[in-house]
């Protein structure tokens, strides 16, 4: 090393030696950190935006703890920290352009600009500011311009109201991605063009009202010039001889296959006609799994069956996939689940996947895996099939169904406390194997109440284990990246604070969606809402609303109103609920101690047996490697 160079370097040395230390700064997702984001998100909010009518005067200069969720027009996560969830400022007269400022505010899931005046285009990054968007409100405002195909960005997005505005162009065919969208006003603005096919077959005729250049369904039968005599004739013309042709090719087709012959059979099995005619729209994609040589398709199964089960079986056993076997169980972006039910009447889950990235011996190789992975609180995966480009999982039926549906259900299926807990219990079991059963976890990624499913006795198992490393983003997403790798995992309200910085998935993660859980268990309520006879117009996630009980000492009025007595045991499980939804990760429980302490809660209540076979082994601390 030349003398120069090495003297730089001793220097160097010598006056880091000198200088005092650097100041800690904040780990991602801790208070400090969103607290500085978003103050900064609303002070440039208030720059940006002119405010004649002076409703953003409360927003002063304070921006210290639990300050701004105090600002009107503004909802924070829970009173421990100053994470804004919705920005709600309809109404209040404010002008200018959408702010840019808006990328500070990245934990919201509100956005609420309605009524105002609003000019401009809507920014192609908007989806980038606010990532985790669930409710989108712009209308009543002057924007205009074209609607950025970046909207399908928003990949949590239920509700997109964008009407009276001045909005001009077609509608972006990207829109159909968001396949989260509940509700779609696009009416009353400017918009031409052909309504996109997936749209239009979603969304009433009001979606798109007041857009005198669309065309298509809902709001017309055609899109297309008006023809002349001459024109119309040849249309007529063509159109009798090619519908002439159709009907004589589908009578021998109808001859030569015995479809005809099938349909009637669907219908006697108590179809409405227009039931069937909606099962087969729906299963469009099964059109070719009906031809012959798929017919013949092997389903292969991982213990050896006494009768060999081909595609046909599971054709039959589905009415051909139709939308009336559609059951809960997992996650349904992950795949649509059917309810199989074979000619010697037992039941099966035949799982769809919507896309999968890997080659039939890539997939095969990771089915191999994933069926040996055997439980008893964990849905068996019993076998597969490949035909052309799908990929079907066929699964043991879990009769009871997802807790997320038999928790909605009244009446004679509500669940007493000895059950949620023995639910809690059982899935707490499951999980905390997939963790430390193994020397490298098994971690979930997608938890929820709907991959919580039920036997026929209430016990829990977990289903969907495995599915993160199958599913990629669908066609025309861009690329064939894995969702639940791109941030794109986890039901809205499920989702761990870190993974808006950070998404990847770690065992912390699934023991934050575990906690949502509990906390459905013991309240009755969904994760990404509370009905508004408890919640008294609570606009947030199951987990605000719990904190904001919590914060001021109501707490007790999370309990379901039907449990009665067990306050003890009932505390006892919220502490534990508790110590799961912490925002910083690293102060979170391990799955091993959430599964020991709501077995001593259970104590004397037949939940707490051992499987000494399914040792806990791996990583028992709370570090999550």
């Amino acid at each position: 090393m030349p003398p120069s160079l090495r003297l730089l370097l001793l220097l160097a040395l010598a006056l880091a030696l000198t200088l005092p230390p650097a100041a800690p700064q904040p780990p991602p997702g801790s208070a400090a950190e969103p607290q500085e984001d978003d103050a900064r998100c609303l002070k440039g909010v208030k720059a940006d935006l002119r405010d004649p009518e002076g409703r953003l005067s409360s927003w002063t200069t304070n921006t210290s703890a639990g300050a701004v969720c105090d600002f009107s027009g503004i909802s924070c996560w829970n009173p421990q920290e100053s994470r804004i969830l919705a920005v709600s400022l309809s109404g209040f007269g404010l002008q200018g352009k959408i702010p840019p400022a808006l990328q500070y505010c990245r934990s919201a899931n509100t956005l609420d600009l309605s009524s105002n005046a609003l000019e401009g285009q809507i920014p192609p990054a908007l989806c980038d500011w606010i990532p985790f968007v669930v409710n989108l409100d712009l209308s009543g405002n002057r924007l205009t311009g074209p609607l950025p195909s970046e909207l399908a960005n928003c990949r949590f997005l239920n509700s997109l109201k964008l009407s009276d505005n001045a909005f001009s162009g077609q509608i972006p065919a990207s829109l159909a991605r968001l396949d989260r969208l509940k509700a779609l006003d696009l009416s009353r603005n400017r918009l031409d063009g052909q309504i996109p096919s997936q749209l239009g077959s979603a969304f009433s005729k009001d979606s798109f009202s007041g857009n005198s250049g669309l065309c298509g369904h809902p709001v017309s039968s055609r899109c297309g010039g008006g023809l002349g005599g001459t024109g119309l004739g040849i249309v007529i013309a063509a159109g009798v001889f090619g519908a002439a042709a159709s009907l004589l090719l589908a009578f021998f087709f109808w001859r030569c296959t015995g479809k005809g012959k099938a349909g009637r059979r669907r219908q006697g099995r108590g179809g409405s006609e227009s039931e069937v005619t909606a099962a087969e729209d729906g299963s469009w994609w099964a059109e070719r799994l009906r031809a012959a040589h798929n017919r013949l398709a092997p389903v292969s199964l991982f213990q050896k069956p006494i009768v060999k089960v081909k595609l046909a079986d599971l054709l039959a056993a589905t009415q051909d996939f139709s939308t009336s076997h559609i059951v809960v169980a997992g996650s349904s972006r992950a795949g649509t689940a059917y309810r199989a039910v074979l000619r010697d009447g037992s039941a099966l889950t035949v799982k769809r996947l919507h896309s999968c990235p890997l080659s039939e011996k890539a997939f095969r190789s990771e089915m191999g895996r994933i069926g040996q992975l055997r439980h008893p609180n964990i849905v068996p995966l019993l076998g597969f099939c490949v035909v052309e480009e799908e990929r079907l999982l066929v699964y043991k039926h879990m009769e009871s169904g997802a807790l997320s549906k038999v928790m909605k259900e009244p009446g004679e299926t509500l669940l007493d406390w000895a059950t949620r807990l023995r639910i809690a219990v059982g899935a707490a079991r499951g999980l905390a194997w997939l963790h430390h059963g193994f020397q490298m976890p098994q971690i979930h990624q997608n938890l929820s109440s709907s991959a919580v499913l039920l036997d026929e006795d209430y016990e829990a198992r977990i289903t969907d284990v495995g599915l993160t490393r199958l599913v990629r983003m669908a066609p025309g997403e861009g690329g064939d990246t894995s969702p639940f790798l791109n941030g794109d995992f986890g039901e809205f309200g499920y989702v761990a604070p870190e993974y808006a910085s950070n998404p990847v998935g770690t065992m912390k993660g699934d023991t934050y969606a575990f906690g949502v859980v509990l906390l459905e268990l013991v309240s009755g309520q969904e994760a990404a809402s509370v009905s508004s006879d408890v919640g008294e117009g609570f606009k947030g996630t199951l987990v605000d609303w719990v904190y904001q009980l919590k914060s001021s000492g109501r707490i007790a009025d999370a309990v379901d109103k039907s449990l009665k007595g067990s306050d003890a045991e009932i505390s006892e499980f919220l502490k534990v609920a508790f110590q799961c939804i912490v925002a910083r990760p690293k102060e979170r429980i391990s799955m091993y101690r959430v599964y020991h302490s709501l077995k001593s809660i259970g104590t004397g209540r037949d939940v707490s047996e051992q499987f000494d076979e399914f040792p806990l082994a791996y990583n028992k601390d709370d570090s999550d490697t």
